[in-house]
């Protein structure tokens, strides 16, 4: 079998030919148990579910891998990895198995230790996620340790779309970024996230440097209330979601928005849904509560 240096020699010479791009397997990042002076933890997290109800569903695996980064949003290392499965209190959906491989064999007799999960996460400066509205809604279901947290999406965090990557998907992510990777495996996407935040995008500076200077920003949370039921399509256009009132919010579409936008978005609220001076009801979120339940 040829060596991983010819191999690689190849990938080089096809992709020089410009008629051919290849992946890479993903490889772990070295680990680094000590960080340099200076530098910072941030922890990427993974959760498989038995479902997408916060109110009936249980996490079934839980993964977090804790990395050492630089003030500028360099990935310098990994530190550690944990890896959890957690048997639910009812049977494991054959859909859920599908999506994530896990099924009753692979959670049986298995329970998170949840000391352990709290000294993972005390160390961390962020929670980084892909989806980080799924994630940190069910991880906030553990004791505290994750609630206290900032934490960063870095599905919506780093300005994909802009430096030119075509879906958000973090497969597609990484096939842009030129790996390929185990799907489905909390582990392996965490990794896999990591990966995506170290490479420098176009414009330059890492896929984490834009995820922290965006999560760094407040943003608002705007309540379209009494907007007209003839305009839903509009506000769905827009981007706007949702919620039914069932929780204790609202019964309104809402939308997030970044501070220096929320004028802006007030006047197009007021020009093409009301129609008038309407006042929207407001909330400033930050890292510390932004995909939370809590906002």
């Amino acid at each position: 079998m040829p060596d991983r240096a010819h191999l690689e020699a190849l990938a080089t010479q096809l992709e020089a030919s410009g008629d051919y791009r290849v992946l890479r397997k993903l490889r772990q990042r070295d680990q680094l148990p000590s960080p340099p002076p200076g530098a910072r933890l941030g922890l990427v997290l993974d959760v498989e579910t038995t479902g997408a109800d916060l109110r009936g569903d249980e996490v079934i695996e839980l993964a977090m891998v804790r990395f050492v980064y630089s003030p500028e949003g360099e990935v310098l290392g990994i530190q550690e990895i944990f890896q959890g499965y957690h048997q639910p209190s009812k049977p494991i959906s054959a859909e859920i198995t599908a999506l994530t491989g896990i099924d009753a064999a692979t959670v049986a007799g298995h329970k998170l230790d949840l000391d352990r999960v709290g000294a993972f996460v005390a160390p961390s400066a962020i929670v980084v996620a892909h989806n980080a509205a799924f994630d940190r809604r069910f991880a906030e279901r553990l004791p505290p340790y994750f609630s206290t947290k900032a934490w960063g999406c870095s599905m919506s965090e780093p300005p994909w779309r802009e430096e030119g990557f075509e879906g958000l998907k973090l497969s597609h992510l990484a096939a842009q970024c030129g790996f390929f990777y185990d799907k489905h495996q909390a582990l392996q996407d965490c990794l896999a996230t990591l990966e995506i935040l170290a490479r420098p995008l176009p414009s330059g500076r890492t896929a984490l440097a834009a995820l922290l200077e965006r999560a760094r920003r407040p943003s608002w949370r705007l309540w379209a209330e009494n907007a007209p039921f003839e305009h839903k399509d509009v506000l769905k256009a827009r981007g706007y979601r949702w919620s039914g009132g069932d929780d204790g919010r609202p019964r309104a579409w809402w939308t997030d928005v970044d501070q220096d936008m929320v004028e802006a978005e007030l006047d197009w609220l007021r020009s093409n849904v009301y129609g008038y001076e309407a006042e929207v009801p407001q909330r400033r979120l930050t890292a510390f509560d932004r995909y939370s339940e809590r906002a």
